[in-house]
């Protein structure tokens, strides 16, 4: 920034804003970019009109404010349509006295996103952990439930799934999917052998937890894990076998599941096979010409887990052990259809096909589209990919038949965007993870259709995760670097060792009514944000918010593919 700009700012801007913020997304906007920031008073503010100011402290735009009405702790809002500008450059906005941050217009803001948000994948290893350069987790595991109880299998590999060392099928079947997906779609923006790279650590792990066609796993560890307090590299935690030994390995057994008080509702095992069954299937395309045998073993294992869904519908939950928590996954069709979608890419055997479209009738739109509140992952993947794959293999009817499921989801969501920020996602745990899936799905429409009415809230849906949100903070680690993002997330190695995370997306914004009733949470620090958590949704940058602010695998994967999606093709 020059001198000229900073003096400009002190000179132009005494009023003490205190009260009223500006939001812009913090990487910043491409030329093309619809651009329209968010004004949010805390008292009663009225805005006529506002600048733009580019880095010498010359106006280069003048336009009228647009009042949305209040929001949460903002008693006003306006939006700031800025979309006119579009020279590359560093700029600010003063609404008559109430002065932004500095944005920049750029040809490529979200360049190298895609690579922070894989060093954070990496971070997460299980095995051979790059973070640490040391093996992790090398006892794994054996069997707690079922006709291989007590069993040992080498399951070794894999992510953990947050801030704790649990791995599930479900987030890491999900993870490897959308990696791959990201690989074929934009392999230069991905950086193609780093993202191949981990996906194939994914998909390693996911072998191993499916070892025979009558035999899938579905979680490593359990919440025990939260009575100690470690490191990957000092895991003493004690399943039964000696502290740091094995982990349990959970089957799907068709049945409910827990060891302790609490238990879950699994009552089938389509939801996990069908995510299995689409990443390997995914992942035979991808490694065909690559990795022949590997590609082979993959179809083969695609299609055994594919036919066990078909046998054993119903979910296959995650499973609680000292305290209640447990994702509670209530649909399958969504997993089996992306699954039969990616076997007839894959085959082009017409049954797929037809399977895929009947799972698809099942679930048109996912069930959180549209809703105010759902159980802990009750509906994940929160994007139903299938639909774009359906769509990528068909003809005319079939394409026009996913576009309007599509559209159906995204108009229920645009339905409950009527506020500055436009963002109408319900604010459950991972809300974060609900504002990529949209904004993925509006991309995906956009380039289906070619229509670009939902073009306003994919935008702000992808702004709000970069800055353009109540608290002015990006919800990335380190992302953009110096800018604002989370400084003390919950992870462990980040606040017991002090390393410097990047990459990784935290769970975002809940409701205050889901704040306040978990177990065991607690603030350590002084709110920074206090200002603006008095309304209905509150976010905290604390290690001890593990509801708004633990980095999560999953959600961090989710925004690969999305972020390589906004890269310009070279």
């Amino acid at each position: 920034m020059s001198i000229a700009f900073i003096l400009a700012g002190a000179l132009m801007f005494p009023v003490d804003n205190t009260k009223a913020v500006i939001r812009v997304n913090e990487l910043g906007y491409a030329a093309a970019d619809r651009k329209v920031a968010v004004l949010c008073s805390l008292v009663p503010r009225t805005i006529g009109r506002f600048t733009v100011l580019d880095a010498g402290g010359a106006i280069v735009l003048r336009a009228g404010a647009q009042p949305k009405g209040p929001y949460g702790p903002c008693v006003s809002t306006y939006d700031l349509n800025i979309s006119p500008l579009t020279r590359p450059g560093t700029y600010r906005i003063d609404a008559q006295g109430v002065r932004s941050p500095p944005f920049r217009i750029a040809r490529d803001p979200y360049g190298g996103v895609p690579g922070a948000l894989l060093n954070f994948m990496r971070d997460e290893r299980s095995g051979y952990n790059p973070l640490f350069h040391a093996y992790v987790h090398t006892h794994d595991g054996i069997v707690v439930d079922g006709p291989y109880a007590g069993r040992y299998f080498d399951v070794s590999g894999g992510w953990a799934d947050a801030a704790d060392e649990l791995q599930y099928v479900t987030t890491s079947a999900q993870a490897t999917f959308v990696m791959l997906a990201a690989y074929r779609d934009f392999p230069r923006a991905t950086h193609d052998t780093e993202i191949l790279a981990e996906a194939r650590h994914g998909l390693d792990w996911l072998l191993a937890m499916y070892p025979r066609p009558n035999l899938m796993f579905n979680q490593l560890g359990d919440d025990r894990d939260h009575l100690t307090f470690h490191v990957f590299t000092n895991d003493t935690t004690n399943y039964g076998w000696g502290p740091g030994g094995a982990r349990p390995i959970y089957p799907c057994t068709n049945r409910p599941q827990g060891l302790f008080t609490y238990k879950n509702h699994s009552n089938g095992a389509a939801s996990t096979a069908g995510q299995f069954a689409s990443a390997f299937a995914l992942g035979a395309q991808v490694f065909r010409g690559i990795a022949p045998r590997y590609a082979a073993l993959l179809a083969r294992k695609a299609r055994e887990a594919y036919r066990y869904g078909q046998l054993h519908p119903g979910v296959c939950q995650t499973a609680p052990a000292t305290a209640p928590y447990y994702y509670e996954i209530t649909n399958y069709a969504n997993d089996m259809e992306l699954a039969a979608a990616e076997l007839y890419s894959l085959t082009r055997e017409p049954r797929y096909q037809r399977q895929g479209l009947a799972y698809a009738s099942m679930e048109p739109v996912q069930p959180w589209m549209g809703a105010d509140t759902a159980e802990h992952y009750a509906w994940y993947p929160f994007l139903n990919f299938g639909h774009y794959e359906l769509w990528r293999t068909g003809d005319a009817a079939v394409r026009e038949r996913m576009e309007r499921y599509y559209r159906l989801g995204l108009q229920r969501v645009a339905t409950r965007a009527c506020n500055a920020f436009s963002i109408g996602i319900p604010f459950i745990w991972v809300s974060n993870d609900l504002a990529i899936a949209y904004a993925t799905q509006a991309y995906l429409y956009r380039r289906m259709t070619g229509d670009a009415t939902f073009l306003r809230y994919e935008d702000a849906a992808r702004n709000w995760l970069f800055g353009e949100n109540l608290w002015g903070t990006s919800f990335v680690i380190g992302v953009p670097k110096g800018g604002p993002y989370p400084r003390h997330p919950q992870s462990i190695e980040s606040h017991t060792l002090h390393i410097r995370m990047r990459g990784g997306v935290v769970d975002g914004p809940v409701y205050r009514s889901v704040f306040e009733r978990l177990k065991g949470i607690k603030l350590s620090r002084p709110d920074k944000y206090a200002p603006f958590n008095t309304g209905f949704i509150v976010y905290h940058d604390d290690f001890w918010d593990y509801s708004t602010n633990e980095p999560v695998m999953s959600t961090t994967a989710d925004l690969i593919y999305l972020a390589a999606a906004m890269e310009p093709a070279r």
